[in-house]
């Protein structure tokens, strides 16, 4: 590395981005994790500027005038609004990297397994657009395999389950590689919707995108849970055009959950069966990892590993597990040069 290069270095700022459909995380070198919000940007539709980003927007959802839109970029997992994508990943860069810019930041960005080349190139181009340089990608299973601390580099199978905001990701890693992998964009997002569909259907009532999320977090369970709460739901009638308020239980939003949980469990099924015998003898005795928002939902965990048979263990920060591993891999890429996809 000669002295240019080396003053570049020095300049450069080395960001590690989870650009998710429900939320975007970014962490830097010098201070961790510096975001962590929604991915959402509420816009002026008249004036075409951006109001506000993150977790102030995510409250206009729902609620804005007509002059007023609430954009979500990202759809099941990959950028649905290119130039929005790229004024909030602007916003949010813009955010923890004050003052004078002497160098453009290089980013490591995490991406589905299952996303296309136009996808990827989509990716690099807002990224690009939003003032950063040297853009590196990293397929999800993996960032999230690193970010657990398992053994990638190992001749071992370890079995990663992802669910994020729009995708859910199943890989076998072994030896820096994925050996099996499938994709469904089916997770979180996903979720959300079929409780608003179960809420139509049997109680003739629409739920805001914030409210059914809200219980699905409070309510949404893949087992029975004990001594589960039941909740006042408000929303509108569909009949009556008026608001309306229901009691609804635990049994209500595991039946509405139960076919998006369904597809993902196939996902998992679909690529044990892809999975050569020695590194399924692997999985079998070390387990499968799950991480992601949506692993969080309460006993996921015990739903796989009941149907599957496996030892299933539920990462200490599923929420950040991708974003760790994104930006371990950033930090010593010659160790984890394999992980790069581009």
């Amino acid at each position: 590395m000669n002295f240019f290069q080396r003053l570049f270095r020095f300049f450069s700022h080395d960001i590690a981005m989870d650009l998710g459909t429900a939320n975007t995380l970014l962490y830097t070198k010098s201070h961790g994790i510096v975001i962590n919000e929604p991915s959402v940007v509420a816009l002026d539709a008249q004036k075409n500027t951006v109001i506000a980003v993150g977790s102030s927007a995510k409250q206009f959802l729902g609620r804005t005038p007509r002059r007023i839109r609430a954009v979500r970029p990202m759809k099941d997992g990959v950028i649905a609004d290119f130039d929005v994508t790229r004024a909030m990943i602007s916003y949010f860069v813009n955010k923890i990297i004050s003052g004078l810019r002497l160098v453009k930041p290089s980013m490591v960005i995490c991406v589905p397994t299952g996303i296309t080349q136009v996808e990827k190139r989509a990716v690099i181009d807002s990224a690009v657009m939003a003032g950063a340089a040297n853009i590196s990608l990293v397929e999800e299973p993996m960032a999230a395999a690193i970010g657990a601390d398992l053994p990638v580099h190992d001749p071992l199978g370890n079995m990663v389950l992802d669910i994020g905001g729009g995708t859910s990701e199943v890989a076998v890693i072994t030896l820096g590689g994925v050996a099996s992998s499938q994709s469904v964009r089916v997770a979180g997002d996903a979720m959300n919707v079929a409780v608003q569909r179960y809420m139509k259907d049997v109680f003739r009532m629409a739920l805001g995108e914030n409210t059914a999320e809200n219980v699905k977090i409070i309510l949404g369970s893949a087992v029975p849970q004990p001594n589960a709460p039941a909740l006042e739901v408000s929303g509108k009638d569909l009949v009556q055009g008026t608001p309306k308020v229901v009691r609804v239980t635990e049994g209500h939003i595991r039946e509405a959950l139960r076919e998006p949980l369904q597809t993902i469990l196939d996902a998992v099924l679909r690529t044990l069966e892809k999975t050569p015998p020695e590194l399924s003898a692997d999985i079998f005795r070390n387990g499968l990892l799950m991480a992601g928002g949506g692993s969080l939902l309460k006993g996921f965990d015990k739903y796989i590993a009941r149907e599957t048979q496996l030892k299933v263990f539920l990462d200490k920060e599923p929420l950040t597990t991708v974003l760790r591993g994104t930006a371990r891999a950033m930090l010593d890429r010659k160790t984890y040069s394999s992980a790069f996809i581009n």
